[in-house]
């Protein structure tokens, strides 16, 4: 079997639209990773990560003719990703406010003297708010776009982040930016 780095993932188009397995495999094994990983960072538990994951390349390999090449295979994967994650928070209905997350307290167990770190604060930070947080911040989507794939205005998307923001930077210690 071929192994395929990201930035040779393109090599594999043609097979793809083929529908040659070989290809897919390839595929998979080359975005596996990244595709988990984004879904893992938008999704609150490992499972619907998964799910995620499956359901992506599920929609890859249904949909690849409708690729039509303009920008990179991973970032078209990425979007596909993305937007299944994004599917699955509205289908489990993670509609949790925000406030509800502003009053919960330390995990037991943690002093509440510690600064938490990053990874502890967006999870504190409600779905939606998180997943704004990362498609912005770490995937650097825009706030056009984050609309779009959610289905709501760009005020909305700008208004999560600044408030997930200020969260993150009290919950973090003053001197952390954000």
């Amino acid at each position: 079997m071929e192994a395929y780095r990201l930035a040779d993932a393109e090599v594999v188009l043609p097979r793809l639209r083929a529908g040659d397995p070989a290809a897919q495999e390839a595929l998979y094994r080359a975005f596996e990773s990244p595709v988990y990983n984004l879904a893992r960072r938008i999704c609150r538990t490992t499972e619907d990560a998964e799910d995620v994951l499956q359901e992506t390349f599920f929609e890859v390999f249904r949909s690849i003719g409708q690729f039509r090449g303009d920008g990179s295979l991973w970032g078209w994967v990425r979007t596909v990703a993305s937007s299944k994650a994004l599917m699955r928070l509205r289908r489990n209905k993670y509609r949790d406010t925000d406030e509800l997350h502003d009053e919960v307290g330390p995990a037991r167990g943690e002093d509440t003297a510690l600064i938490m770190d990053l990874e502890a604060a967006l999870e504190r930070l409600s779905d939606t708010s998180r997943a704004v947080v990362w498609l912005h911040d770490v995937e650097g989507y825009t706030h056009e776009e984050i609309a779009a794939m959610m289905d709501r205005t760009v005020s909305f998307s700008k208004s999560q982040l600044a408030r997930a923001h200020a969260r993150l930077r009290r919950w973090l210690g003053e001197g952390a930016s954000v």
